[in-house]
């Protein structure tokens, strides 16, 4: 069976303006007033889910999404280097920052390296295809297709996004630096049996 995966990237907080590894900080004022006017653009689904942060958690909530949680989708764990501005981090440890962006295995900050993000990531993605999913729950309501296409809608934040284009198209993991994923924008991965087709992120609203 096609399986149809949309994934959500969240609406803007603080952090992100700031330029701040990941946290657990919420959706700031815009970025919940944006999710709010961009609930009626989010497209039907048979399942949905989100990642546990916060600002996933208050989009979701803003979209109208009565979403599950999904482990698997939590944020990058970035260790010790969590909520500090990018500058803070490069002024203070320089060489760990260089090792950070060059090499995916490295995990200077003490969390998950990129090559750890891709794997954990990826293989939520291809359990779809076994029908694994794990804590997907199952939400039927008006407007869900029921064609026989699997449809998972899903927020998440913006590295998770990347790490699934990554994995489904089989990239080399430097190209995750390469990937520009904005807020609330739909990238949407579709496939059989482990091989994906990509169409790229759109908004939800103009």
């Amino acid at each position: 069976m096609t399986v149809r995966v949309m994934l959500i990237s969240p609406g803007m907080n603080a952090a992100l303006r700031e330029a701040r590894f990941a946290g657990d900080a919420p959706l700031d004022d815009a970025g919940l007033a944006q999710a709010r006017a961009a609930a009626a653009s989010v497209p039907a689904a048979d399942r949905w889910l989100r990642g546990p942060s916060r600002r996933c958690t208050g989009t979701a909530e803003a979209l109208g999404l009565r979403s599950a949680a999904e482990h698997a989708l939590r944020d990058w764990e970035m260790g010790r280097w969590a909520g500090a501005r990018l500058s803070e981090v490069s002024a203070g440890e320089p060489d760990g920052v260089a090792a950070w962006l060059a090499d995916p295995s490295a995990a200077p900050h003490g969390g998950e390296s990129l090559l750890e993000l891709c794997a954990r990531v990826g293989t939520w993605l291809d359990s779809l295809h076994e029908g694994t999913a794990g804590r997907v729950r199952e939400m039927p309501e008006p407007g869900a297709h029921k064609d026989g296409l699997g449809r998972v809608l899903g927020v998440a934040e913006p590295g998770v996004v990347r790490a699934a284009v990554v994995h489904a198209l089989a990239l080399p993991p430097q190209a995750f630096w390469r990937l520009d994923v904005a807020p609330l924008t739909v990238t949407e991965l579709s496939g059989r049996s482990g091989r994906w087709n990509l169409r790229c992120g759109r908004p939800l609203v103009p």
